[in-house]
């Protein structure tokens, strides 16, 4: 079996709402192993954004051990927090976040400039992690100059640039038509094939089954954990 990258056992996350105790995660196993292509799915209030927030080290769990790599992220500083959210997993957003003044090589580098990379090496990795999503050719385009399915492709080239292991994409076809969201979901089955690991959250069935693996998530548990076959 690949090596273990992440692991959580017995995650709760619960948000205290005044009078209301919310129980977004209510006790959570689950193992990514290297070069896994996993699909996690569920109902609206499941707890599939909290939980990717917990796998990108973007919140902390209320309960539970979250092992990153084999570490405990518990016990880690501000830096090495930071250290795995800039380098070490790329995200990917359904709303593309990017800069629309910025030029997308601007966009694409802006990680690196957070990670301290000299400007030259900066520019030649975002022009390389921009020609792997097809859009060398339009390195000096603003987002408003390209369609919907070209900006996000310059969300996955931004996510690439800091050459991470993990891809962490949400809802990344949310916000395309079909015939798009098949396109980006081309792109994703090339990164795997690479090597990457790839955790993605939809609430599409046919997005899903792009996947390896599918997670299905309710009221906060994992009620299925199944092999995609292909």
């Amino acid at each position: 079996m690949s090596e273990t990258t992440i692991q959580i056992t017995g995650v709760k996350k619960i948000y205290d709402l005044g009078k209301a105790k919310v129980h977004a995660l209510d006790g959570v196993d689950l193992k990514i192993y290297a070069n896994d292509y996993v699909a996690i799915m569920g109902p609206s209030g499941s707890g599939k954004s909290t939980l990717m927030n917990m796998l990108g080290c973007l919140d902390t769990p209320s309960e539970g051990q979250y092992f990153f790599s084999g570490e405990d992220v518990a016990k880690m500083d501000d830096n090495e927090l930071a250290d795995i959210r800039n380098r070490r997993i790329g995200f990917v957003f359904q709303s593309f976040n990017l800069l629309p003044r910025a030029t997308i090589l601007r966009n694409v580098e802006l990680p690196l400039v957070y990670a301290g990379i000299p400007k030259k090496i900066r520019a030649e990795r975002a022009r390389l992690a921009l020609t792997q999503v097809g859009l060398g050719d339009r390195v000096e385009h603003r987002p408003n100059e390209l369609s919907g399915g070209q900006r996000q492709r310059v969300a996955v080239a931004r996510a690439l640039v800091t050459e991470p292991s993990i891809i962490l994409a949400d809802e990344p076809t949310g916000n395309l038509d079909s015939k798009t969201g098949e396109e980006i979901m081309q792109l994703f089955e090339r990164l795997y094939e690479k090597g990457h690991t790839i955790i993605l959250v939809t609430h599409e069935e046919d997005i899903a089954q792009h996947a390896r693996r599918l997670v299905r998530l309710r009221d906060g548990i994992v009620e299925s954990d199944e092999p995609i076959p292909h």
